[in-house]
């Protein structure tokens, strides 16, 4: 397991090395200028435009700058934000867990519903729930985030008002962060309706956040069930007379679980790239809104540091997944 676990390691190396160029010189091909960005065109003369170049050490050549990026940053430094000057790490502790709330709680949404979902198509393959469930997913997988979202705010909370449009919790409740998680902290600060406030926040970004995981969740697990049902173990299963969840749940479950387990650890990915429109739509705090902002400010440094945070929770979540498969079928370690 061990040299299982090395092999993995080792693999994701040249993965990171490849992120950082990828961070580091796409974010300069976009058009504008940071210095231009940050102090704007009003009063700025040769000189000092000259001089705040030099500051930032963009008169140097590429290739010097991606070095001294990339050691900096195998030593934990991310660099100073151009527009707010405090450290980029330090934004990005403070903001990534509202990031990782939304995250799990649509993670869990979609596997909650999800592979149960896919489960009860599978076993009841032709029947309208198995069309229903499969064309619910379809729609879900094709609908686009931000429409969705939009229509979900018009809905709920223009129409019905029933949930808030933006932000975290209600303004009436301020207590002061302990986790950075606002359900633990709500919970924690012992303020009357904090809790509720919290939750009611978060229904709608994790509903939007949630429904394509869901959907390819439902499609992937009823594909994989529908693969193992016809093996020759689970017909031996029900011919000994097992009940047919135990079929179903033990012998025909497990060893549909390894695609399975793949589409959930791909579906981080799609869960933090989604999490970037979902937290613009609704004003949610975390990294996805702040590295559009710092975006449209030209600020590379959180740009930066924003897309390889992102690839490495990636790559960490993949070895899970790698770790999982050996957990699942102990073969795979071998």
């Amino acid at each position: 397991m061990f040299g299982f676990l090395l092999k993995r390691i080792g693999l994701l190396i040249p993965t990171f090395i490849g992120v950082t160029l990828i961070a580091f010189f796409f974010i300069r091909l976009l058009p504008g200028d940071p210095i231009i960005a940050l102090a704007g065109e009003r009063g700025m003369t040769p000189e000092r435009y000259q001089m705040m170049v030099h500051q930032f050490g963009f008169d140097r050549p590429l290739y010097v700058q991606y070095f001294d990026y990339l050691w900096k940053v195998l030593h934990g430094d991310f660099g100073v934000s151009i527009a707010t000057k405090r450290p980029v790490l330090t934004e990005f502790r403070s903001l990534f867990p509202a990031t990782l709330e939304l995250s799990l709680s649509a993670m869990i949404v979609a596997v909650c519903l999800g592979i149960p979902a896919g489960i009860i198509a599978a076993v009841k393959r032709g029947t309208w729930f198995d069309q229903t469930i499969m064309g619910v997913a379809l729609v879900g997988y094709s609908m686009p985030i931000f429409w969705w979202g939009l229509l979900l705010i018009i809905f709920f909370s223009g129409y019905l008002g029933w949930t808030p449009v933006s932000g975290r919790i209600s303004l009436m409740y301020f207590f002061k962060p302990v986790t950075g998680f606002m359900l633990i902290d709500s919970l924690l600060s012992g303020q009357k309706g904090a809790f509720a406030s919290a939750v009611s926040y978060l229904i709608l970004p994790t509903v939007v956040l949630a429904t394509i995981p869901l959907a390819v969740i439902a499609r992937q697990t009823r594909s994989a069930m529908l693969e193992v049902l016809g093996e020759d173990y689970v017909r031996t299963a029900r011919s000994k007379g097992l009940k047919p969840r135990r079929v179903v749940g033990v012998h025909a479950l497990r060893n549909a679980m390894i695609p399975v387990v793949t589409t959930i650890g791909l579906q981080m990915g799609t869960l933090l790239a989604g999490a970037i429109l979902t937290e613009t739509i609704f004003s949610w705090p975390g990294i996805g809104k702040w590295m559009v902002d710092a975006v449209f400010k030209r600020d590379y440094a959180v740009v930066q540091a924003g897309l390889l945070m992102i690839a490495v929770i990636i790559m960490v979540v993949n070895l899970i997944v790698d770790l999982l498969y050996g957990l699942i079928n102990p073969r795979i370690r071998h």
